[in-house]
């Protein structure tokens, strides 16, 4: 008889649950909140995956006092803002807890701006404590803004939402950006959250998470997992093993670039292809395993905030990456689709059963927003701008993300982003494979569409 790993998980859970004081405070992790756990585990500082915007905003403009209060009015109403993963009698769990959340002015030391204010704050997260913190920093040698509009070169501040990634996704980032803006405005807090509706939030979340792993309970089955040894069964990670870094040197280095492309975003396949371009570029040819987010709420569930993606594995050959990477190579992609569910542990396991010398760890990870869908954080009636800090650990040697946003109606804006591990990879090396992962964009842009 089979048993998937999420169904293993799930008796460990109800009978640690049973034991528990307080069985309802207590819930199981979703698939990818137990990676994310797991990652954090093997990591030598302990380091959670932390998932930061960041906005500026004309020196003077944030109340910070406000912005915690409207901070824990969401906190106290979602419950994956004031959840705590933790390991009870060896079983990853996630405890409800009270909100509380941190907003913190980082002041900038002699020598540092605000970005280098910013990055020592999240680099000192410990795990312990809100899922959610918020911090606010501004050049140390700028004067106080006198109320001058907002404009490029103006004094400023940044904010920096910060929040654990066991305890949201893209869908969640945004909806905490739109409530955070009206909560403000409201002047809302803690006390303003009535009980009933946060009983409504926390079964709404625990409905969820359950419906969650009953997907992918299922999405482990046997077929499932046959479909991915075979898929996997190449695959053998190449990046090198990390090297130390001189004293005060960026843990990453960072390339963008924009591109104009037509009026209809470009498809994933072809996105997947330029980043199996750059892995080619740093590794050689080979299989590398590639990894990128996918999925959502299960479709019975409300939509509440937290950790509803799974990472899905692509398998990034030469072929993946050539001039007809739009075909074959896309085909296999949507049949991946239709596995998409199947947990990542579930995913590694078929992969080693299938003879793969796989440990799990990715060379490489791509993420793609809709520009369009980003919402404004808005503080006092003054819109944030989204800015970039660069320079950030990240957690694979390299990492792209895309967002592509509607210029006009005749052509679309792609801002390509790609940062890398500099204890991984050389500085030079990565701007080589940056080149291969934006030329095979631009291959992709001005090649003719196919004859209806």
């Amino acid at each position: 008889m089979h048993h998937s790993i999420t169904g293993q998980y799930l008796a460990r859970y109800r009978r640690t649950a049973d034991g528990a004081d307080t069985p309802r405070g207590l819930l199981p992790l979703t698939g990818a909140q137990r990676r994310f756990l797991l990652v954090r585990s093997l990591d030598p500082q302990g380091r959670p995956d932390v998932v930061p915007l960041f906005f500026a905003f004309p020196r003077g403009t944030v109340d910070l006092a406000r912005l915690r209060a409207a901070a824990g009015y969401l906190a106290a109403l979602h419950p994956a803002l004031r959840a705590r993963p933790e390991v009870v009698r060896g079983t990853p769990v996630q405890r409800l807890a009270d909100a509380d959340v941190p907003a913190v002015r980082v002041e900038a030391a002699p020598g540092e701006n605000a970005t280098d204010a910013l990055r020592r704050a999240l680099s000192g997260w410990r795990a312990e404590g809100s899922p959610l913190r918020l911090f606010l920093a501004h050049d140390a040698d700028v004067p106080a803004d006198t109320g001058a509009a907002h404009e490029t070169g103006a004094p400023t501040e940044i904010l920096a939402i910060a929040l654990d990634h066991t305890a949201c996704d893209g869908q969640s980032l945004s909806r905490v950006v739109e409530e955070l803006t009206a909560a403000y405005a409201a002047a809302l807090g803690l006390g303003d959250v009535p009980p009933a509706a946060a009983d409504q939030e926390a079964d709404a979340y625990r409905e969820a998470v359950f419906l969650q792993l009953e997907t992918e309970s299922r999405a482990g089955a046997p077929a499932a997992l046959g479909y991915w040894g075979e898929r996997l069964r190449a695959v053998r990670e190449a990046a090198p093993s990390p090297r130390s870094l001189p004293p005060g040197a960026l843990p990453s280095g960072a390339a963008e670039l924009r591109l104009t492309a037509g009026a209809a975003p470009l498809p994933f396949p072809g996105l997947l292809a330029a980043c199996a371009a750059a892995a080619q570029a740093l590794y050689g040819e080979g299989t590398h395993p590639l990894g990128y987010p996918w999925g959502g709420r299960p479709a019975a569930a409300r939509p509440v905030l937290g950790c509803f993606l799974n990472t899905v594995v692509f398998p990034a050959t030469a072929a993946a990456a050539g001039p007809d990477a739009h075909a074959a190579p896309a085909t296999a992609w949507w049949d991946d689709l239709d596995r998409a569910d199947t947990p990542f542990d579930e995913v590694v396991r078929a992969a080693r059963a299938a003879g793969a010398p796989w440990s799990g760890r990715l060379d490489g990870l791509l993420t793609v927003e809709d520009a369009q869908r980003t919402p404004t954080l808005r503080l006092g009636g003054v819109a944030g701008r989204e800015v970039y800090v660069d320079g950030r650990p990240v957690r694979a040697p390299f990492a792209v993300s895309v967002s592509q946003g509607r210029e006009h109606s005749q052509s679309r804006e792609l801002l390509v982003r790609m940062a890398w591990d500099r204890s991984v990879l050389d500085d030079n090396v990565a701007a080589d494979a940056f080149g291969a992962l934006t030329g095979a964009l631009r291959a992709q842009i001005l090649r003719p569409a196919p004859m209806a």
